[in-house]
């Protein structure tokens, strides 16, 4: 812990922090898992449940970003390299 000064004002800072650490922690953990799913949908020879995969990890980086877990053009960011890369795949498949 942090040497800081031990008023009520303090404590309190350091107790909302923990909380909000978790909560970002949990939250962008599991925007990484469904990103992921995406990835390896997209990423497998059929593309089955690739757009279902995909809908949920825009779903969960929308909300992180909602949330202020990431930044809001992080999301974009990511967002994009994913529906690039579903689209290339896509085009691969069908040439």
């Amino acid at each position: 812990m942090p040497n800081l000064k031990k008023n009520s004002s303090a404590m309190k800072a350091m107790r909302r922090n923990a909380r909000r650490a978790a909560y970002r922690g949990r939250v962008r953990t599991s925007t990484r898992t469904f990103v992921k799913k995406a990835r390896a949908a997209i990423a497998s020879s059929k593309l089955t449940g690739a757009d279902e995969a995909l809908q949920n990890a825009i779903r969960a980086l929308d909300k992180a970003a909602a949330k202020g877990v990431i930044h809001k053009n992080a999301a974009a960011r990511r967002k994009s390299r994913l529906m690039k890369a579903l689209n290339r795949a896509q085009e691969a498949q069908s040439a």
